[in-house]
């Protein structure tokens, strides 16, 4: 049976919901001031839903979910008995300017399963980019998703057209990847995260002329890892984030938990992760890059090297090192103040702007914006003594979420 073009893109938007690594922001390179559709940045940005709650504003569908590879997390695997649907490059691209111009979406977010082989993949989807940068003028958000096993030469030209590249390690550990993608080489993985790395520094050298070459994916390169595949804790898995940032410069790590998929292997979990894991992580992951924490103290009071689900973990950090508490909030150095709970990057640089003006005391920081039922038991300040609350054993009782009564259907 022949398939309509909305038949496809059924099949294939539904297909793509499980990548977690696209964002729809992060460059400035291209608007259209100058000429042509779209633009990269800028107010107008039209955001849709998908099923499972994540907000998305670009065109985010799988060119095709055909696949090569059998690995036994991904519904699409090639022993999968999915309905499958495919694309063409024209299509692709008739599909996002058709999308742009009625304001549904701010770009395009491009995967695919391989068909035939991984560089006749890649060379499809990097077509797809040049038609939209050259034929037509499209200066919106293109972000492609880089298939390592591609020849170099391809994931190169991709970064000329593309915003933003990513290239998805998946699993942690390399063991459950050769486990769980056998066709799958973590060591080919990191060698294609290095090349668009040094793409990209290469960019921004000037030629002995003074020329710039041209731009190399201007808003980086991100990645995503599955949690709650594999047995591997959160400890594990912000090491290996927290390696994947300082030796790649990656922008983002994604995380996306597992979701049981028909037909599964043996090997994979019954039943997903609660998604409270996944807010767990990505509260870590913004301690590692903007509060200054390392991976294994964020973890390190946590049972079997996970998070507490139960309370962020910057709170469980502060209730587990009470001995560094409480901060005298006009003494401390911007080191300290990022790790009181209830102070944001904002608010300490605002708190050090404070300072310079005389003592800060408690009003003062519930105007400079601190979340002072978080912060209380952990500050000192002029007005304010915390006394035996910081070292009250129920303290952590404060801040946990009531008990709830579970279902029994």
């Amino acid at each position: 049976m022949r398939r309509t073009l909305q038949d496809k893109l059924a099949i294939l938007a539904d297909a793509a919901k499980y990548d977690a690594s696209c964002a729809s922001s992060g460059t400035t390179r291209r608007d259209a001031l100058s000429g042509g559709i779209g633009s990269a940045g800028g107010t107008g940005i039209c955001h849709a839903y998908t099923p499972d709650g994540r907000c998305i504003s670009l065109l985010k569908i799988l060119m095709t979910n055909f696949c090569v590879y059998d690995c036994a997390y991904c519904i699409n695997r090639v022993s999968s008995r999915v309905e499958r649907a495919r694309f063409s490059p024209e299509e692709v691209v008739t599909l996002t300017l058709e999308f742009y111009r009625r304001n549904y979406i701010e770009g395009l977010f491009l995967s695919s399963g391989i068909i035939r082989s991984p560089d006749d993949t890649m060379a499809d989807m990097v077509r797809i980019a040049r038609m939209l940068r050259q034929d037509h003028g499209f200066k919106g958000y293109i972000h492609l998703k880089t298939i390592p096993e591609a020849s170099k030469e391809l994931i190169d030209e991709a970064g000329l057209y593309a915003d933003r590249l990513s290239i998805n390690i998946e699993l942690p550990k390399d063991s459950s990847t050769r486990q769980l993608a056998p066709q799958k080489k973590p060591e080919t993985i990191r060698a294609a995260m290095a090349g668009v790395r040094l793409s990209q520094e290469a960019s921004r050298d000037r030629s002995h002329g003074g020329k710039r070459p041209a731009k190399f994916a201007p808003a980086g390169q991100s990645t995503q890892m599955i949690v709650g595949a594999d047995s591997s804790p959160d400890r594990d898995i912000l090491e290996t984030a927290s390696r994947l940032y300082t030796g790649y410069r990656l922008r983002r790590v994604y995380y996306s938990a597992f979701s049981p998929i028909p037909d599964s292997s043996a090997a994979l979990p019954l039943i997903r992760p609660p998604l409270m894991r996944e807010h767990r992580l990505y509260q870590a992951d913004w301690l590692m890059r903007f509060y200054g924490f390392e991976a294994d103290e964020i973890t390190a009071g946590g049972k079997d090297g996970n998070l507490d689900l139960a309370i962020d973990p910057k709170l469980a950090w502060a209730l587990a090192h009470r001995a560094s508490f409480p901060v005298d909030v006009n003494r401390a150095g911007r080191v300290m103040l990022l790790r009181v709970p209830g102070f944001g990057t904002r608010t300490v640089d605002r708190i050090i702007a404070a300072r310079r003006s005389g003592a800060v005391r408690y009003a003062d920081l519930l105007r400079i914006g601190a979340v002072m039922k978080k912060a209380r038991p952990f500050v000192a300040l002029p007005d304010w003594s915390p006394g035996g609350l910081t070292d009250n054993d129920n303290l952590r009782a404060r801040f946990a979420a009531a008990p709830r009564q579970l279902s029994l259907f």
